[in-house]
C-alpha cells in the first residue's frame, strides 16, 4: 500500500471483522502512507466508531484520531503533513 491517503470502507463488517481489516492495512502501510480514511457511517449506530476509537487510541503506528468530513468517517493520523 504506497498511497498517501488510503481509503477503507467498514461497511456491513462486524467488530471483529473491522479490526482485521484494519490491523492488515496498518500493518501493510508504507512509510509514505499519511492516513488511513475508516469509511464506517452512522445511520446503523457508533458501534464501529467506537469500537476504532478505543482499539486504535494507542496502537504504535497511529499518532492521533480525528473525524472526517461527516459522521461516518474516522481518520487514522500515521504521519503529520507538513
Amino acid at each position: 500500500m504506497n498511497d498517501p491517503f488510503v481509503t477503507i470502507d467498514l461497511h456491513g463488517l462486524t467488530q471483529a471483522e473491522a479490526i482485521r481489516v484494519v490491523d492488515r492495512a496498518l500493518a501493510s502501510a508504507s512509510p509514505m502512507t499519511y492516513q488511513l480514511r475508516l469509511v464506517h457511517g452512522y445511520h446503523r449506530g457508533t458501534n464501529l466508531r467506537s469500537m476504532i476509537q478505543d482499539e486504535y487510541r494507542y496502537h504504535r503506528k497511529v499518532l492521533r484520531i480525528m473525524p472526517g468530513d461527516n459522521p461516518g468517517i474516522t481518520i487514522l493520523v500515521l504521519r503529520e503533513l507538513y
